[in-house]
């Protein structure tokens, strides 16, 4: 996979994660290229990369193979039209971790034909452990699915989606979903300092309590569900917790807080593709 030449449109938070997960990964920094008007972040990428930068996306793109663009939403379809020819004529494998921009508009934009690899990383990709949702367009072949993945995997966790369509649910569970865990952590902490708790011990409790439950979800080969029942003693201060919140219709506010940002990111794809 590291033959291959990479030129990031945007220089930003992800883009800088994704260059420090790929080199980490054993990606050639000389095979690493990013574009960027800002002279700072130009100067940070390649002194702390020491990759190629430029502020002329055109350039960038010529000796590209893949081109990952990593601008923000609201400035997609002004990006897109001002690099049209050159995609056409170099004909890359288009990445994308813009949310709400569908693959059909960026194909659009881009002057058509293209080979578009539509993802939806979160935040968590800046400490390599990020949940990546993939969308791959008929044009993209099984090489270049390959490539997206090992690209998008240097920062965490990857998953192939069926349908573009399922982007959106995508964007409200993993896209979305590390604000919610913050505020869940963020109640957590204010409910043991409102019993009695010294407000760092309470800070590092919720957290590192957090951290720990995912990090067994993770590594058992039980459910959410199962898990939660083996902590659960009959008659104990978990039980009767647990049964506050279900008595809050904790499971019932989820689901319609995951609806409505989906249903928020499906108005944004509708908005953001008017052009």
């Amino acid at each position: 996979m590291t033959n291959h030449t990479l030129s990031f449109i945007g220089g930003g938070n992800m883009a800088r994660s994704l260059i420090g997960g790929l080199i980490a990964d054993g990606w050639p920094a000389e095979r690493l290229r990013a574009a960027d008007p800002n002279p700072e972040q130009r100067t940070m990428l390649s002194s702390r990369f020491g990759i190629v930068t430029d502020s002329d996306n055109q350039t960038a793109i010529q000796s590209a193979d893949v081109v990952l663009l990593a601008v923000k939403p609201q400035v997609m379809h002004e990006v897109t039209q001002s690099i049209a020819a050159a995609v056409q004529a170099k004909q890359p494998l288009i990445i994308s971790i813009a949310a709400g921009i569908r693959a059909t508009d960026l194909d659009r934009w881009l002057g058509g034909g293209c080979a578009i690899v539509r993802c939806m990383p979160n935040t968590p990709a800046m400490v390599q452990s990020g949940a990546t949702g993939l969308f791959a367009t008929p044009k993209v072949t099984s090489a270049q699915r390959d490539l997206a993945e090992s690209i998008l995997r240097a920062v965490g966790l990857t998953l192939w989606l069926d349908n573009e369509a399922q982007m959106d649910a995508v964007t409200a569970l993993s896209g979305s979903g590390p604000a919610y865990f913050f505020l869940i952590m963020e109640a957590l902490q204010a409910a043991g300092v409102q019993l009695g708790l010294p407000a760092e011990c309470a800070r590092l409790l919720a957290l590192q309590t957090a951290f720990g439950a995912a990090k067994m979800a993770l590594e058992s080969d039980e459910d959410a569900g199962t898990l939660r029942q083996r902590v659960t003693s009959p008659g104990g201060t978990t039980e009767r917790a647990l049964k506050v919140m279900e008595e809050g219709q904790l499971r019932e506010l989820i689901q319609k807080a995951l609806t409505a940002a989906r249903d928020r990111s499906r108005e944004l794809a509708d908005q953001l593709g008017e052009n």
